[in-house]
């Protein structure tokens, strides 16, 4: 006997204040077409004035418990990755912890910016396996329209405000079952020597303010590519699997420009991804749950699809996971 982790429930949600394109142009130096064109985006959400990245991770979370099935009390173990936590301090996981009623366990968040979705559910999958926690909540939530500069239109026209969440049970099975079902593997990587390529120029030990969103576009866009391709290679190989062997390629929605080209590389037919940066942007760890949602409530992912899931993010810090749902 051993342990798997499965992935028994989603929810997401997305800020009720839509801003398109055309909303955009009015306020910066650019254009409806010039925005779709080279990022594939039609609109995004912006959370509401006093409305907190905690605020969409509950909504997030509780919807993806109800899915589950699955009662808050029941939760031991909590992880949120995000880049825009409530506070400097404590984590926005205990906040979340709190409304849920939760009064044991542990909750803790991850800064892995747009890959912080899949560092948290790689060490979720990990904690669950080695038989710490049986209940998870993995919470990707961000509310990127803090960081941004008004005055930069490569930058402000990219990112929007979301949260999506995953529950992720402990189950004993046969050592024969371990691949019939749940998370097969994870992989995580960084490379601090590209910090600068993707930042924000802010922090409490720096300027003691949150700073804005810097990007060397063109090279994150190179660099996205090419380590996106090659992770999800590194994940099929762990699995003696080729890539005809995926259901459904579920990839952090940064830009559709570069999901066309990773597709490309990996010679995947484009009907088995899962698209939705023309609905909400870029909206950093929060964009693969979010995804993820839509498609397993809209009917396309089922009981026992084979998923891969991808991100790239700053640090440079990339991943992917390979999940039977």
């Amino acid at each position: 006997m051993g342990i798997i982790s499965k992935l028994t429930g989603c929810g997401s949600y997305l800020p009720k204040n839509v801003v398109t394109n055309a909303d955009l142009a009015k306020k910066v130096d650019t254009s409806e077409e010039w925005i779709f064109s080279r990022t594939g985006i039609k609109q995004r959400h912006h959370a509401a004035v006093g409305e907190n990245t905690s605020d969409l991770a509950l909504i997030a979370a509780e919807r993806a418990l109800l899915h589950a099935g699955v009662n808050g009390h029941d939760v031991d173990l909590i992880v949120v990755g995000t880049t825009t936590p409530d506070r400097t301090f404590p984590a926005t996981a205990v906040r979340i912890q709190k409304n849920l009623g939760c009064d044991h366990g542990a909750a803790f968040d991850v800064q892995a910016v747009c890959s912080g979705f899949i560092y948290a559910l790689s060490i979720v999958d990990s904690m669950l396996k080695a038989g710490q926690f049986k209940t998870a909540l993995v919470i990707g939530a961000d509310t990127l329209s803090r960081l941004l500069n008004w005055e930069d239109r490569t930058t402000c026209v990219l990112f929007g405000d979301g949260a999506g969440a995953v529950v992720v049970q402990a189950f004993e099975v046969d050592t024969n079952s371990f691949h019939d079902g749940g998370i097969l593997s994870t992989h995580i990587h960084s490379d601090g020597s590209m910090e600068d390529l993707l930042y924000c120029d802010g922090g409490p030990s720096t300027t003691q303010t949150t700073g804005y969103i810097t990007m060397s576009g063109k090279e994150v866009f190179r660099h996205a590519v090419t380590k996106l391709a090659s992770v999800v290679t590194e994940a099929l190989a762990a699995n003696n699997l080729k890539d005809i062997d995926i259901d459904w390629l579920v990839p952090h929605q940064a830009n559709k420009r570069i999901i066309d080209s990773t597709v490309k590389k990996l010679n995947m037919p484009k009907d088995k991804v899962v698209l939705t940066v023309h609905d909400h942007a870029n909206t950093s760890a929060a964009s693969i749950p979010l995804a993820l949602d839509r498609a397993v409530h809209d009917g396309r992912i089922k009981r026992g699809d084979l998923l891969l899931m991808e991100a790239m993010g700053g640090g440079l810090t990339w991943g992917a996971a390979l999940a039977r749902w």
